[in-house]
């Protein structure tokens, strides 16, 4: 990887996650519907227009009622009369249940159907869009493709649920208003206009305040894809933010932004609840003009109250309908914006960089291997002003293996990229076999070529879908067809010891194996691949020297004639007739055979890349020996080699190595290279020359022993241990380990040859445990649910006491709001009453239409108000409970972090878009339940007071109502739940795909994992379409039984009257009361979907803000230690957690001195890294004791330990913020360790002080998170420099050098020893004989215990 570090604003033209289309309106919510869909729309809409006219149809019915009732008030009907007449409309409000009850059962299943198909639409749209995308695009994101893929599944599911049933809803009020005020205008138009004469300048207001949200909406999202970046980065990152005690660093960083979010959201709340706070005004108060008008029109006989009363129902309906569509606003505006976002992310795919090509081109019937690259130069575009290569030129001739060799960022893996043709170059030519690569098919290419990187990505299926991968057709692949793969990668014992061998699931990104066992898993890929030409880049780095010996061995006898490139830090590795290319900043600046560069040492070219291309020194006449053996030697015309081989300088022998990969040069044409001579970096000219390589032309019987992989049995889930004896013929019997043995290189292989003998299985230390991938059970997900009681319960020792005020506050307006109905219903029926009263009906109509303005005021500003303080206290509560999440996250033991159901991406969900679902309980529905419940209350106590016979009849009904809706809830809960579960399997495809697209791309496994991923988006939606099926059966019944109930009443009610025991006026005041109680009470059946969405994903975030807090195995102790003495390991042992039957270490006993440096040493698996995990307190000991200063770690206070103890990981990993603050990372700001004269000082000991500042801004230049726009060398000094920072007095580092060059390594060694020398102890974890030798002592594990020291 690169050098990246230029500053944002060079992509931020780019970066479609702040950009929008301008003026998006709302068919934006539209922008994923295809042909397909418009059936399931038509019939929605169909059906949401037919309900929605079930309510002005019910408006003229209780017009023609109340004008009975008011005909008999007046005397000018009977009793018997008036029952007959209310009958038969009572029986046609049963029909028109029966019809409201299909119709809305019906456009609500219609309408979550197409929600579904939206969201399926949405997936695939973005994923086969991003599949086409090349790694250009996916660079200059620059938030990272991580947070870009949690906020895409988020806007995903936000227009999922706008296009559901919140749209319907706002179709079927939208109908219900104008069929309302159509029957209105067709029954009063006169009455109808002045009722509504205010209605113009209410729509103009609404729009302006609507207009006011989108700015805040899209800061809104801005802001959250912030915080989900914040906390996806610090959970990723667990190890660093314990080690450095960074806990209340990253808690900090993520409330400020939460925080920033809220008050974005909260311009959004104020918006839409003064809006509802309007319409409710403007709702009542048009009875003031409207009755009057109504009463003089009554009394002029143009109308008769009949009429008046019908064109008032309609009036109020069609007000009362916008009233009902304003709380989904927020919703709507939402899924617009999301629809809007996408769909222009969408655009920019089709128009930004260049895609994938998916076009037939050239493919050759055979691929020979040959590559030449003329004159290449390429920049990444996210950094256009470092070039990665610039006039490079390479020549891979067919059948041979060639080393690129450089400093870290010199533009090595930059070769492999352009190889792969993840990127295009911008000036120069890419040949192979004679044809340019860009002619070639792309996946004709990728079949041909196998990338192996340091970082070996393995997804989550099994070991042998894993390695399976490697083949073309991998689903015909068998068990049989995989041995010699294991073979290759010695992966023989590692499957062996594995409860289900082969079929073991290696988690989440391998995350169940060591960075060892996924290397040999990627190169048995590659070997089953067997492609003509394989790049490893850095591909053995992970593992120990004896491993990695043996494994170059059986690799070198697989690619015997075929290309093979190498990129590497390990000069090691190359042998003396092998060809290297050196690199530096970009260009070529040495080229040829091993013996020649070394020549070139002390030679012209020996002073200008002394550090790039060091070898170690050679004992004297070990290279005329092994030249002596050879039979025929053919000398380059521009390099002449003497008989006596000069130079002074030692690889690790390799003596069964044969002296080539690939035996005699080929003769003719494809064994020309491009330039034979050392190059110049002012002017790399290429020429002509053969190359000529100091090769046997027949090998020796010694040269061609070649060790034989252990075979493996037939049945390949059942390994029993190899014979050894074939890997070991060559071992030193008896051989006794010491610190001579160990410098010694030849002494330090055999040994470490005698330490692994019997054992292949050299990676124990993180075995891997089976692993079910399942659905949670019915049981499980019963249990897991809880109820809306106990999370409300929640709310209130969540928030400050000024927030305790707020509530109280809210839940005041809102009983203001809730007793405004009854008493506007009492008020109504006094303004009916007059319509039969036989003098100053005008009089009293104005007198009771003032009161009803003055209840509508009052009304209004409580409305406003409730929702607004309600709104801010849901916020409040959710911003919260996320810090509290967080914050108890990062306070689990490192154990917690390895259960599947802890993976990073469904805990940064959760904190996401659980959270803004989840407000909507206070913000939305608490609310409107307390409303109701109180509206019921004082409704029932005022009817019952006026006329208990009739509210007892209406109140009969209640259990039915009440047994329906919770039916339709635990029904709607139950299918929410499971809908969720399958969306998080088809999100954790999504984010499994392309936050690992290279190796997707490299295996060209786009098909397969395309395929999977619809399988998975096909799960959801049939899961979906079942829960639309019930959802909608069950809002239907429950929906339809407020009609049936008014029709109950209507009857009843005209019985009583026509008794004389009670009067018409009363009977209309509990008519009034009842009905504006029970429909309102009746409109929280439609929040019932959105509610359980709401609770599910609310028992998702409590969990996590339940976690135990400071409850682990880190709080334990409490002694603060203000220096550190010896540290003793004590008979310990120590099993992961999550696989108790594989033991790390065993009895180890093992004591360090604090002020000394050590180098902890042994096979890949021998507990080394595991000791330096225990050492920081990740984990806690199963048996035995660790003791700091003679105190048992549990007793100590482990963010004092952490201080005093610095660790340097393997693979650093890096905030995204600027360099300085990632030196100084978690470090107090008045701390002089956080000042910049000290944090230069630890770049200047870490070697990176130079690189820093030759940046255009130095220690202010922003990086992404885990280093991102560094190379792997410059993260892992950026490291090294924040663990001296904090000037530990113990340093802890865990292969520290293994991705660097030497020239690096070497500083980090200068830096050990001068910190040995300065008093701070080291404790090195290495393979390298350098480190060691740089050490005071070295120790060395076997099978997690000490064997020698």
């Amino acid at each position: 990887m690169e050098s990246d570090v230029e500053k944002p604003t060079d992509m931020d033209a780019q970066d479609e996650e702040s950009d929008q289309e301008e003026g998006s309106g709302w068919l934006s919510l539209f922008s994923f519907t295809t042909r397909i869909h418009l059936f399931p729309f038509s019939v929605a809409l169909i059906l949401s227009i037919a309900s929605g006219i079930i309510i002005p149809a019910f408006a003229i019915i209780l017009g023609k009622v109340f004008d009975l009732f008011t005909k008999y008030g007046a005397k000018q009907m009977s009793g018997s009369d008036l029952v007959k007449k209310v009958s038969i409309y009572a029986l046609g409000l049963v029909g028109l249940g029966a019809g409201s009850g299909v119709l809305n059962a019906g456009y609500f299943m219609a309408w979550l159907v197409f929600g579904e198909l939206q969201a399926k639409g949405a997936r695939e749209k973005l994923f086969d869009g991003m599949l086409k995308k090349d790694m250009d695009w996916y660079d200059m994101r620059k938030a990272g493709i991580d947070t870009l893929i949690s906020r895409l599944q988020m806007q995903v599911r936000e227009l999922q649920i706008a296009t559901s049933q919140p749209l319907g809803f706002a179709v079927q009020h939208t109908v219900t208003m104008l069929a309302a005020v159509g029957i209105a205008f067709y029954t009063a138009w006169n009455l109808t206009l002045v009722t509504l004469a205010t209605v113009p300048f209410a729509a103009i207001t609404l729009t302006w305040i609507s207009a006011r949200m989108q700015p805040s909406i899209d800061a809104q999202v801005d802001m959250l894809t912030q915080a989900s970046k914040q906390a996806h980065d610090a959970i990723s990152a667990i190890d660093t933010v314990k080690c450095f005690n960074g806990q209340d660093f990253e808690i900090w960083q993520y409330a400020k932004i939460v925080w920033r979010a809220a008050r974005c959201y909260l311009v959004q709340a104020q918006a839409n609840a003064l809006q509802i706070g309007f319409v409710r005004f403007v709702t009542l108060s048009m009875f003031v003009q409207g009755f009057w008008y109504g009463s003089h029109l009554v009394a002029t006989g143009a109308k008769n109250p009949g009429q008046v009363l019908t064109t008032f129902w309609a009036c109020l309906m069609a007000t009362q309908s916008i009233e009902q569509i304003l709380p989904q606003m927020i919703v709507l505006e939402k899924g617009r914006a999301a629809g809007a976002t996408l769909k222009s992310l969408l655009a920019q795919m089709e128009k930004e960089g260049k895609s994938v090509d998916v076009i037939d081109r050239k493919t050759p019937e055979y691929c020979e291997g040959d590559i030449e690259i003329r004159n290449v130069s390429f920049t990444y575009p996210s950094r256009p002003r470092q070039p990665a290569l610039s006039h490079a030129s390479f020549f891979f001739p067919t059948g041979e293996t060639t080393f690129v060799v450089g400093r870290s960022g010199s533009g090595k893996s930059t070769l492999g990229n352009l190889l792969m043709r993840f990127y295009e170059p911008d000036s120069g030519d890419l040949l192979l076999d004679g044809n340019d690569i860009q002619v070639l098919d792309i996946n004709w290419l990728r079949n041909n070529v196998t990338l192996v990187q340091q970082q070996s990505v393995l997804f989550d299926e099994t070991i042998f879908k894993n390695i399976a991968f490697g083949r073309k057709d991998h689903s015909k692949v068998r068990k049989e067809e995989v041995k010699q793969s294991i073979e290759t990668a010695l992966l023989q014992h590692t499957i062996r010891d594995l409860p289900l061998g082969l079929d073991t699931v290696v988690g989440a990104n391998g995350s169940a194996m060591s960075g060892g066992q996924k290397q040999r898993v990627a190169i048995a890929r590659a070997r089953l691949r067997d492609t003509p030409i394989l790049i490893l880049d850095e591909a053995t780095s992970a593992l120990d020297h004896v491993s990695k010996t043996l494994l170059l061995e059986q690799i070198q006898e697989w690619r015997r004639g075929k290309t093979t490139i190498i990129i590497t830090h390990d000069m090691s590795q190359i042998q003396e007739n092998e060809y290297v290319y050196v690199l530096e900043q970009g260009v070529i600046v040495q080229e040829g055979f091993r013996y020649a560069l070394e020549k070139a040492n002390s030679g012209p070219f020996g002073t200008s890349l002394p550090s790039i291309i060091s070898f170690p020194p050679r004992t004297p006449g070990q290279g005329q020996k092994k030249l002596a053996n050879r039979s025929d030697i053919s000398v380059s015309p521009r390099t002449s080699v003497d008989s006596e081989d000069p130079f002074n300088f030692q690889f690790f022998p390799r003596s069964h190595f044969v002296p080539s990969v690939f035996g005699p040069p080929p003769e003719g044409p494809r064994a020309r290279r491009p330039s034979q001579s050392i190059t110049s970096p002012l002017g790399p000219v290429a020429f002509p020359v053969n190359r000529m390589s100091i090769m046997p032309s027949t090998f020796t019987s010694t040269v061609q022993k070649k060790s034989k992989a252990p075979k493996l049995l037939d049945d390949i889930t059942s390994l029993s241990p190899p014979p050894t004896g074939q890997f070991f013929e060559r071992e030193r019997q008896n051989s006794r380990m010491s610190i001579a043995n160990i410098l010694n290189t030849d002494a330090f292989l055999a040994v470490t040859r005698r330490l692994s003998k019997g054992s292949l299985n050299l990676t124990r230390s993180k075995m891997i445990t089976p692993r079910q991938k399942q659905l949670p059970t019915k049981a499980e997900r019963a249990r897991r649910v809880a109820p809306i009681q106990k999370i409300l319960m929640t709310v209130w020792p969540t928030l400050t006491w000024r927030k305790h005020v707020v509530l109280v506050c809210g839940f005041f307006f809102a009983a203001i709001h809730a007793g405004a109905t009854p008493a506007f219903s009492y008020l109504f029926s006094k303004l009916l009453a007059t319509f039969f009263l036989p003098e100053n009906r005008s009089k009293m109509a104005l007198t009771w239409s003032l009161s009803v303005l003055g209840v509508a005021l009052v009304d209004s500003i409580a409305s406003f108000a409730m929702h607004y303080l309600l709104e801010s206290c849901g916020q409040a509560w959710i911003d919260s409970l996320r810090i509290e999440a967080l914050r108890r996250i990062l306070d689990q033991p490192r154990a917690w972090f390895d259960k599947d159901k802890n993976d990073r991406s469904r805990l940064t969900a959760c904190l996401d878009r659980n959270a803004e679902e989840m407000r909507n309980l206070i913000g939305r529905f608490a609310g409107f339940i307390f409303v109701a419940v109180t509206m019921m209350g004082l409704a029932i106590v005022w009817s019952l007071a006026l006329c208990w016979k009739l509210t007892l009849v209406g109140l009969a009904s209640a259990p039915v109502l009440y047994g329906l809706t919770r039916t339709f809830e635990a029904i709607s809960g139950k299918w929410e739940s499971k809908s969720n579960d399958v969306g998080e399997a088809a999100n954790s495809i999504f984010t499994e795909t392309f936050a690992n697209i290279r190796v997707v791309r490299a295996l060209t496994l786009e098909g397969y994992f395309h395929k999977k991923y619809l399988k998975a988006a096909f799960r959801a939606l049939k899961v979906g379409l079942k829960r639309s099926a019930l959802s909608g059966f069950f809002f239907g019944l429950s929906d339809c039984g407020i009609i049936f109930v008014t029709a109950l009443i209507f009857y009843y009610g005209a019985v009583l009257a026509s008794s004389g025991n009670y009067s018409v006026e009363d009977i209309l005041t509990v008519f009034t009361m009842l009905l504006f109680s029970i429909a309102n009470a009746n409109a929280i059946v439609a929040f019932v979907p959105q509610l359980n969405s709401s609770r599910d994903t609310a028992t998702r975030l409590l969990r996590l803000a339940n976690l135990p807090y400071k409850q682990s195995h880190e709080h334990t102790g409490h002694v603060r230690l203000s220096g550190l003495g010896p540290v003793e390991f004590s008979d310990l042992s120590f099993s992961y957690p999550s696989r108790p039957s594989a033991p790390v270490l065993s009895s180890l006993s093992l004591s360090l001195n604090s002020n000394m440096t050590t180098a902890l040493v042994g096979a890949s698996g021998s507990g080394k890294s595991t000791i330096t995990s225990l050492l920081l307190g990740l984990y806690s000991p199963t048996s035995g004791t660790l003791n700091y200063n003679f105190f048992p770690i549990s007793a100590l206070h482990l963010p004092t330990l952490r201080a005093l103890v610095a660790m340097v990981p393997q693979h650093p990993t890096l905030i995204s913020a600027s360099i300085a603050t990632n030196i100084a990372y978690a470090l107090p700001e008045d701390s002089p360790l956080a000042s910049m004269q000290n944090i230069r000082a630890a770049a200047t000991a870490a070697g990176i002080d130079d690189f820093i500042s030759s940046l255009p801004h130095g220690y202010d230049t922003p990086i992404g998170a885990g280093g991102t726009g560094l190379s792997g060398g410059q993260a892992q000094r950026i490291a090294v420099a924040r663990a001296i920072a904090r000037r530990p007095k113990l340093l802890v580092l865990d292969e520290a050098t293994s991705g660097l060059d030497e020239e690096s390594a070497r500083g980090v060694r200068e830096t050990v020893i001068r910190m040995g020398r300065e008093g701070c102890g080291v404790l090195a974890v290495t393979h390298e004989p350098e480190m060691m030798r740089a050490c005071d002592e070295v120790v060395v594990l076997k099978d997690g215990a000490m064997v020698e020291r």
